[in-house]
Parts: C-alpha cells; sequence; structure tokens
C-alpha cells in the first residue's frame, strides 16, 4: 500500500494482468490507495454497483476522491487509468508531446493488440474446455508476433518509449505470463532483459502483491 498523504484511491479489481496494473502504477507514483475486490471468479463484475463505475462490467476502476476541481471521479478502463494517473502526478507519463506520444503509441499497442491476443492465447490453451487446434494455433502464433515486435523495439532500449513509463506498465502484467501464452523467451533476449528488470522494481513487486 502507497503511503503518500491524501484521500486513498479506491481501486476496484481483481488479480488479472489487466487488475494488476493499476495498483503497480500507485505503488509507483507514491500515492494512497485502498483495494476494492472484484471477484470476477464469482460475476462480481456484474454487480449494478460496479456497473455504474464500468458500463463495459470490466475490471479495473478507479474512484479518486481528490479529482479534478476537488471533485470524486470515476475512471475505468486500465489505459485510461493509467493515463489520468499520469496527467494527475506527472509520474511515468512525460509532459513533452513527442515523448508523450511515443508512450501512448505503446500504450495503445498494449491495450488494442498484446492484451486482447495474449487474453485469447490464455484463453485457448488453458481456460477453453475444448481445445481446438485452429484457435490455439491462431492465438499462440499471434502471442510470439507481437512478442517480436516488443524485442525489436527493446533492442536499442531499456525501455519501450524512452524512460521508464505506463506504456512499460501496461505491458509488463502480461508479460510475466509468457509461458502460459506459449512464448519461449529464449529467441528474445531484449525482452527477457526488458522483464527481469521490471519485474524487479520493489514498486511492482508490491502493486503485484497487492491483490
Amino acid at each position: 500500500m502507497a503511503t503518500a498523504p491524501g484521500h486513498p484511491i479506491d481501486v476496484h479489481t481483481w488479480s488479472t494482468p489487466n487488475g494488476w496494473k493499476i495498483p503497480v502504477m500507485l505503488e509507483e507514483c507514491g500515492l494512497p490507495y485502498r483495494v476494492v475486490p472484484v471477484n470476477i471468479g464469482r460475476n462480481e463484475q456484474m454487480a449494478p454497483d460496479f456497473l455504474a463505475l464500468s458500463p463495459n462490467n470490466k475490471i479495473p476502476a478507479i474512484v479518486d476522491p481528490d479529482g479534478p476541481g476537488g471533485a470524486p471521479i470515476a475512471v475505468f478502463e486500465s489505459g485510461a487509468i493509467l493515463q489520468y494517473l499520469g496527467r494527475k502526478t506527472g509520474c511515468l507519463y512525460p509532459a513533452d508531446e513527442r515523448a508523450r506520444v511515443a508512450v501512448d503509441e505503446w500504450l495503445f499497442w498494449q491495450v488494442g493488440g498484446l492484451g486482447p491476443m495474449l487474453g485469447q492465447a490464455h484463453h485457448f490453451r488453458i481456460y477453453a474446455e475444448e481445445k481446438i487446434p485452429y484457435a490455439i494455433a491462431r492465438f499462440t502464433d499471434e502471442a510470439r508476433r507481437l512478442y517480436g515486435v516488443l524485442d525489436r523495439r527493446l533492442a536499442d532500449r531499456e525501455h519501450v518509449a524512452g524512460d521508464y513509463s505506463i506504456a512499460d506498465v501496461a505491458i509488463l502484467t502480461w508479460a510475466k505470463y509468457h509461458e502460459k501464452q506459449g512464448v519461449d523467451l529464449g529467441p528474445l533476449p531484449h525482452v527477457r532483459r526488458w522483464l527481469d528488470g521490471v519485474l524487479a522494481r520493489p514498486a511492482v513487486q508490491r502493486g503485484l502483491a497487492a491483490i
């Protein structure tokens, strides 16, 4: 739990790759927060109270009591929450427009491509009751392609978009499950180096342990 002064942000979330992003970000920024568990295994994301915060019935969502103008604000969708917290604090989200564009590119690469494709790989490889070879091959191949994109990006830089940023936070919570996605990091040395580095960060470890 972060210990900075101020009213805690309520984080409605669960222990999933998307759900861990926000505790990690809050730990990195030193903001106080309170985890409000939403057990998706029991369909708690379908409850009317949660629907009022997240119209798509997906975790995570936050309620910041110290929102714009001092009034509370609710934010849903992990990418939007990361951007909001970055703007609020100046943490992990550069003010320079060129640098911010680079961060946004890789943030949207994660929320629009990497996350959904790795989620499908998880589902068809591990959770689907019927093992469908076509689906397993399709999403495993796409997962490997996307990791290849990431490896090439990291070949000449420490982090995905310049300095460590919300883009790294968004990606790391998915990449830590590469084995479940059928991806061997042996041929991807730059991803391996990056992943080991970000997972070693104390704030990341605290955020991952928060749920």
